[in-house]
């Protein structure tokens, strides 16, 4: 499995229930496909940097996940038919995440050698 992170924008106008409905839709199609969640934020409502559909705000979620990669492609599909979503976007974070590995290992093979003389 590969991780990701998603970030979507909601409509301004939805209601708590309506935004919470989209999310749990969203997360649920990560669990189904195999996946799982890491780590979600609700960001809250914040102002756009530019006006998308008349909108200058929008609620913002982020959550991070691990998943097949098929299921990227799902979702994108699925925010693409759902109103209620202004904008997303997903990252494939694999490189990320081992950046910090590799230098950590570098860092400790230099102590080693530093120890040494």
């Amino acid at each position: 499995m590969k991780n990701y992170e998603l970030m979507f924008i909601l409509k301004p106008n939805l209601t708590e229930e309506e935004r919470k409905k989209t999310v749990d839709i969203i997360k649920k199609i990560i669990i189904e496909g195999g996946g799982e969640i890491t780590r979600e934020e609700d960001w809250g409502k914040r102002t756009l940097a530019y006006e998308i559909q008349k909108f200058t705000e929008g609620f913002y979620v982020l959550l991070n996940f691990s998943a097949p990669p098929h299921i990227p492609l799902e979702l994108e599909t699925r925010m693409r038919h759902t109103e209620a979503i202004l904008r997303w976007l997903i990252i494939k974070l694999d490189r990320e995440l081992k950046k910090p590995e590799k230098l950590e290992k570098k860092r400790a093979k230099k102590t080693e050698e530093s120890m040494e003389f």
